[in-house]
């Protein structure tokens, strides 16, 4: 019945997740939920009424401009000229998404050809690879590990790949591992881009989930990077807009269009009324951003106490709200993940799932108050490991 693309796709991984855990509830358990990385906390309540304005005029409710409007791509403009220092013109280096996760699957369709080789890091985000798969492209996981600080090794990649090569996905900071990159990092992915003629994707959705005066750059600020990437931003983690569908993309303006292209032939564009609401969340104050990631901070510091009690080696991650811990000696991160979800009902996402290279680790999400991490730790205390 299905194509052989669909046939192809391993299960997604936070579906089966979801279906474990939901089968669990069913039966009466008491399940503390720190899989999948969906925040807790609400929307900021300013962005809410701007939506609700918004959405009692009528003039929202036809169909949005593709490329999103004028006054939210400035507002994404201004927003990382202030807090990114990229300055961006919004006409034809900006564009909106239903997320950011609609245009990492769009970008290969609008660069990539059959038998094209996409480099992505693993651990990482499962749509890279399975966006590249998408548009017949082959995906080339570059494995992120503990001994290179999770960066992946430029130099390793071969050569036959690297003639190929045509898409470069990566993440920082970063979605399992929690890990940072800095300039440097960046600077020598622009080298290595331009010398490949590779197009750098930088995915930034966790950039302002940081920690004690950490700031995450842009990888755009690097010298050169605007000549052959695009970055792409959320509201989901920042703003705790998962549910809203919106975020935008900056960048070459070549690289801008092929990917509107791409958008304009399979959506409709963001309804108006959220980008009205994303355009408060950008202009406006960021306090409650600040105070999110102190809430944040609070349940990293918590559940990393329990974890290190447990004789677990695990580093306070500088951003994100992801706690990439490595699983205790005799287990994989499989048989661990089921050893907590079934004997402590708790939901933690096996490092597998995230690529090969994320085996020997577990990804807990900070996502449910510092009470129920507390109750969580306590019940893994009593684990037989």
């Amino acid at each position: 019945m299905y194509s052989d693309r669909i046939n192809a796709l391993p299960p997604y991984l936070f579906a089966a997740i979801d279906e474990a855990r939901d089968e669990l509830i069913a039966k009466g358990v008491d399940v503390i939920d720190l899989g999948v990385g969906d925040p807790d906390l609400p929307t900021h309540p300013h962005i809410v009424e701007a939506m609700r304005e918004a959405v009692c005029d009528p003039k929202t409710h036809q169909y949005p401009s593709y490329a999103g409007m004028p006054e939210f791509r400035k507002a994404a403009a201004d927003w990382c000229r202030k807090y990114k220092g990229i300055e961006l013109d919004p006409a034809t280096e900006v564009l909106s998404l239903i997320g950011s996760k609609e245009a990492v699957a769009h970008i290969p369709l609008a660069f990539v050809n059959p038998g094209d080789v996409v480099l992505y890091t693993e651990p990482g985000y499962p749509v890279y690879k399975i966006g590249t798969m998408f548009a017949g492209g082959e995906p080339y996981p570059l494995p992120l590990t503990a001994e290179n600080n999770f960066l992946p090794d430029l130099d390793s990649i071969p050569a036959d790949i690297l003639k190929k090569a045509k898409l470069f996905f990566f993440n920082y900071p970063n979605n399992p591992t929690a890990a940072t990159a800095d300039m440097k990092f960046f600077e020598k992915v622009v080298e290595f881009c331009k010398k490949h003629d590779i197009i750098a994707v930088h995915d930034n959705a966790y950039c302002q989930m940081t920690y004690e005066g950490y700031e995450a750059p842009s990888f755009l600020a690097a010298e050169g990077a605007m000549d052959i990437g695009m970055e792409l931003y959320s509201h989901s983690k920042t703003y705790n807009m998962t549910g809203w569908r919106l975020g935008f993309a900056v960048g070459n303006k070549a690289l801008i269009k092929g990917l509107g292209k791409v958008k304009s032939n399979v959506d409709s564009g963001v309804f108006d009324a959220i980008q009205i609401a994303g355009i408060a969340a950008l202009c406006s104050s960021q306090a409650g951003v600040e105070e999110t990631n102190k809430i944040y901070e609070e349940r990293r510091n918590t559940l990393i106490e329990g974890l290190t009690a447990m004789g677990l080696e695990v580093k306070p991650p500088k951003a994100t709200f992801y706690i990439w811990a490595p699983v205790p000696e005799g287990f994989t991160s499989m048989s661990f993940a089921k050893l907590l979800l079934e004997e402590a009902g708790i939901v933690a996402t096996p490092g597998v799932g995230f690529g090969e290279t994320g085996e020997g680790y577990i990804r807990f999400a900070l996502t449910k108050p510092v009470g129920r991490i507390k109750e969580a730790v306590e019940r893994m205390k009593k684990l037989q490991l």
